[in-house]
C-alpha cells in the first residue's frame, strides 16, 4: 500500500559530476550510491533532508514537465538566505492575488504560506515551502 512507500523525486541531469556536486555541497545533501565504471554517469541517488532524489541521465534530451520537488523549511527567509550565499539565483516571487506579500524571491500567501523558486545545476524547478 502507498501509504507505506517511501518516496523519490526523479530528475533528469545533463552533467552528473555537477547535479552530485549541488545537491552535496550546495544543498548539504549525502550521496547514497552512485553507478561505477562505465555507468557511473547515467545514476545517483543523493538524500537532502528526509527527501530521495534520483538523478539520471536520460539517452535523449527530455522537455521538462511541470512537476518539481518542494522543500518544507521551518524559515524560508533565513534558507533563502543561505541558499544566496552558495551563489542560487531565485526567480522573481509572483503574486497569486492582491493579498501576496512579495518579500524578494519569497511570495507570502495569507492563511496559506511562503514560496520561492529557484533552480538545481540542471536547469530543473525547486521550490522552498514555509507552512503558515
Amino acid at each position: 500500500m502507498l501509504s507505506e512507500a517511501s518516496y523519490a523525486t526523479l530528475i533528469p541531469v545533463r552533467s552528473m559530476d555537477r547535479a552530485v556536486r549541488f545537491y552535496t555541497e550546495t544543498l548539504g545533501g549525502k550521496l547514497l550510491m552512485r553507478d561505477k565504471g562505465d555507468m557511473k554517469d547515467f545514476w545517483a541517488s543523493v538524500k537532502v533532508a528526509d527527501s530521495d532524489f534520483w538523478l539520471i541521465k536520460p539517452e535523449e534530451r527530455e522537455k521538462r514537465s511541470l512537476a518539481y520537488s518542494v522543500f518544507v523549511v521551518k524559515d524560508i527567509k533565513s534558507t533563502v538566505g543561505d541558499l544566496k550565499a552558495k551563489g542560487i539565483k531565485f526567480r522573481p516571487a509572483e503574486r497569486m492575488d492582491k493579498k501576496t506579500k512579495i518579500e524578494g524571491p519569497i511570495a507570502r500567501d495569507e492563511g496559506m504560506g511562503a514560496s520561492a523558486f529557484f533552480k538545481d545545476s540542471e536547469g530543473n524547478l525547486l521550490m522552498l515551502w514555509e507552512s503558515m
